[in-house]
C-alpha cells in the first residue's frame, strides 16, 4: 500500500495543502475527502504544494479534475506549486498547465491569489 499524507495550512483565508508520499488510486481518496471538507466549509482558495510529492496517478489528477468546477463556481481556485520535474512533465502531457495554474514556488500563488481582483479580504 502507497504512502501519502496531506497536511492543511491556513494563511488568512487561503488553504494550503502540503502533499507527502504517492497519490494514487488508494490514497486518492484522502484528499478527495480533504478537498471535499474545504469546499463544504466555504474554503475555496486553495493551493497544492507538491514539494514532498514523489508520484501521482492518473486517479491522482482526477481529483482536481473532479472538484474544479465546484470550487470555481464558487469563486475559489486551485493553484498548484513546487511540482518536480517529473510531475510536472505528467501535468504537461495531459494539458494541466491550460487548465490550472501552476507555480515554482508556494508564495507566488499566494501573491497570485492576493493580486487577483475577484479575491477579496485576504
Amino acid at each position: 500500500m502507497s504512502k501519502f499524507e496531506s497536511r492543511v495550512r491556513k494563511h488568512n483565508s487561503l488553504q494550503i495543502i502540503d502533499l507527502i508520499g504517492e497519490l494514487d488510486a488508494h490514497t486518492s481518496l484522502i484528499l478527495e475527502k480533504e478537498l471535499l471538507d474545504l469546499i463544504n466549509q466555504g474554503q475555496t482558495k486553495i493551493i497544492l504544494n507538491f514539494s514532498e510529492l514523489k508520484y501521482i496517478s492518473s486517479a491522482g489528477l482526477g481529483v482536481f479534475m473532479g472538484c474544479i468546477d465546484d470550487i470555481r463556481s464558487k469563486n475559489g481556485d486551485l493553484k498548484f506549486s513546487n511540482l518536480s520535474d517529473k510531475i510536472f512533465e505528467v501535468f504537461d502531457l495531459l494539458g494541466f498547465p491550460h487548465l490550472f495554474e501552476i507555480y515554482n514556488h508556494e508564495q507566488e500563488a499566494m501573491d497570485k491569489f492576493l493580486s487577483d481582483p475577484n479575491t477579496q479580504n485576504l
